[in-house]
């Protein structure tokens, strides 16, 4: 509270300032043009308003974010039409998709001449799957590659430890990226060990959402970072009414000298590893992996390093791990890890789980914390369990949204009625981000069924075909889902005022 407080008081007048500002720019220009700027104004937005909506309807993009914003600009066009140039579509975003795109082009690519033929041994062994993979690294420019070792991680508590020892045998680098740092046992635990090596000369550095961390991390513990050794920056930082604020780097990396990774659902903060309790038992998962997958990870990071920060990350310091080629012995079936980005045409990991819900053709199970489905997710997972496919999902018995909360169970009744398997999970709190599917594949990250994950954040995922971790994370699955409820028909079922409330939190869903 005191560190969100101290947030208040910088970005506060600074916001003040931003629309005193605006108002002394619109009442001069006012002035100028003979008390007429409102007028003007006024068919401005009016006529941009009536050209949005047929827009809209022809664009290619999720229905019911075209829905919403249509009804907006219908009932309110001038305030509708300011809002949709401000936050409604994707060139709001576009000075942090140049700087991306200008990190990427100055970086060493990972080599890409493995993942040509490990997708075609998938292809061979399932041809659909194989289809799916392909389009995916092509989308997205990320390669498959063998999976060298993977380990899962069934609660945050089970990774932490193994977290420490490895960034204990950093000799190059530590890049370390999450959402959320707060400080407490585990972050003050790894914060010590990087201070020691970046002491010895280990080039650390930490990458935080600042929206994220607005209540647990400021720009004083910034600074003491940076006073410690430790390079730190913040991702998009919330100081000014910005449009690109939407867009939130949700992404989970932790990358140690090109040989380890890892990421999942965890952040950096004591209920993520049960340390304190918030909402009941903390249900989160993660995974390590090493070879040559984690150069996917590592240029990640310096991704988002380099193209928003002035201390770059030296070319040389990863040329050598992007394109030398590690041979290993042992072999665990394939791994594409990507990260999503809402400045992408495609939505990869959307289109990722509905060509998967179409793909599957004897089971396909899902965590998630939050339900928030665009309409072809929604109708992909009512076709699958109408095709006679085992749909699950498991979603928290314990909510830390409570208006989110009742959200995703807005769509329990109809899923449920088509076939698909809800459970909460009634010791607490999931949050863990996984699908598996038919024994043969699944996908552990960051990413929620939600719109905010799906189409407006930056998000990390990895896809891992006929590897072991699969098992991992089925057993995981079954051992849940035996601590949970199953939602029925009878429970789902709804009054007329609950019904029509929770529609109307349904047509504003992507906003939450």
């Amino acid at each position: 509270m005191k560190k969100l407080f101290g947030r208040i008081l910088i970005v506060v007048p600074a916001i003040v300032l931003q629309i005193v500002w605006f108002y002394v720019f619109f009442t001069h220009l006012n002035g100028l043009m003979n008390d007429q700027l409102g007028k003007i104004l006024h068919i401005i937005f009016t006529v941009l308003a009536v050209l949005f909506v047929p827009f809209l309807v022809a664009k290619r993009d999720e229905s019911s974010y075209r829905i919403l914003w249509v009804l907006v600009i219908t009932a309110l066009p001038i305030f509708g039409a300011m809002l949709y140039l401000m936050v409604g579509h994707k060139s709001t975003g576009k000075k942090l998709k140049w700087l991306l795109e200008r990190s990427r082009k100055q970086l060493p690519s990972p080599e890409r001449s493995e993942s040509e033929d490990a997708l075609a041994a998938i292809r061979e062994d399932d041809l659909r799957i194989g289809q799916t993979l392909t389009h995916l690294s092509a989308s997205t420019g990320f390669p498959v590659y063998k999976n060298a070792t993977s380990k899962y991680y069934p609660l945050g508590e089970d990774m932490f430890p193994d977290m420490c020892e490895d960034l204990k045998k950093a000799e190059k680098y530590i890049f370390v990226e999450y959402f959320i740092i707060q400080s407490g046992k585990f972050w003050d635990t790894m914060k010590d060990i990087m201070v020691e090596k970046a002491a010895a000369g280990v080039d650390v550095r930490v990458m935080y959402d600042d929206f994220g961390c607005i209540s647990t991390y400021s720009l004083k513990d910034l600074a003491e970072l940076r006073k410690k050794g430790v390079k730190c920056i913040s991702f998009n930082p919330f100081f000014l009414l910005r449009s690109q604020l939407n867009n939130r780097d949700h992404r989970k990396i932790m990358v140690i000298d090109g040989k380890v990774a890892y990421s999942g659902g965890v952040n950096l903060a004591d209920e993520y590893i049960n340390a304190i309790v918030r909402f009941g038992h903390w249900k989160d998962i993660g995974f390590r992996i090493t070879g040559n997958a984690v150069k996917s990870y590592t240029f990640m990071f310096a991704e988002f390093w380099n193209a928003f920060s002035l201390d770059k990350i030296p070319v040389d310091l990863l040329a050598k791990d992007q394109i030398e080629h590690i041979e290993t012995e042992q072999s665990d079936g394939y791994i594409l890890p990507y990260y999503d980005s809402p400045m992408r045409d495609e939505h990869s990991s959307n289109e990722l789980f509905t060509d998967m819900l179409g793909a599957a053709t004897d089971y396909i199970w899902f965590y998630t914390p939050y339900l928030i489905l665009g309409d072809a997710l929604f109708d992909a997972f009512i076709r699958a369990a109408k095709r006679g496919v085992d749909v699950r999902i498991i979603t928290p018995g314990i909510p830390d949204k409570k208006m989110v909360y009742r959200l995703s169970r807005s769509y329990y009744e109809d899923l449920v009625k088509a076939g698909v398997k809800v459970y909460e999970y009634t010791p607490g709190f999931v949050h863990a981000k996984a699908f598996l599917a038919d024994d043969k594949i699944c996908g552990i990250g960051t990413v929620n069924l939600d719109y905010r994950s799906l189409f407006l954040h930056f998000e990390c995922n990895s896809v891992f075909y006929q590897s072991d971790i699969l098992q991992q994370l089925k057993q995981d699955y079954l051992d849940t889902q035996s601590k949970s409820k199953q939602r029925t028909i009878e429970d789902t079922n709804k009054g007329f005022f609950h019904k029509f409330f929770d529609n109307l939190l349904r047509v504003i869903a992507p906003l939450l």
